[in-house]
């Protein structure tokens, strides 16, 4: 049995369901999707794309931190829109918060997300 061990902190929301916010095998870190809730109010940052884009990738931030990493020890990232033309946005958004090279991703069009969510993101962190 490998050595697993859950990551949890208050930086990000707190799980909606029965997940964890990550989970750690050796060095490798598996990120539950985030959605872009404030951890503090567990509602939705906003209705602004580009606003919920940034409080996404700043949960994934909280739970790399949480597990001694950053979001540019990310190697795998997906991505999960309910509108593909956000696209160019989510680029935007990862070029500011994340330096090359940047992590292998996928992206997915979705209908629907938890809460109303129009962004979800989640990925695999090496350390």
């Amino acid at each position: 049995m490998p050595n697993r061990a859950v990551i949890k902190t208050d930086k990000a929301p707190a799980a909606i369901g029965s997940y964890s916010q990550a989970v750690k095998v050796n060095n490798t870190i598996y990120l539950s999707g985030q959605i872009p809730l404030v951890p503090e109010t567990m509602e939705l940052v906003s209705d602004d794309f580009r606003e919920q884009a940034v409080q996404v990738f700043k949960n994934l931030q909280a739970v790399c931190e949480a597990a001694n990493g950053s979001l540019d020890d990310l190697v795998k990232l997906n991505l999960y829109l309910t509108d593909l033309s956000n696209f160019a946005t989510v680029n935007e958004v990862m070029e500011e918060m994340f330096t090359k090279p940047f992590p292998a991703r996928a992206a997915v069009g979705v209908s629907e997300l938890p809460k109303g969510a129009q962004f979800e993101a989640e990925g695999v962190l090496v350390i």
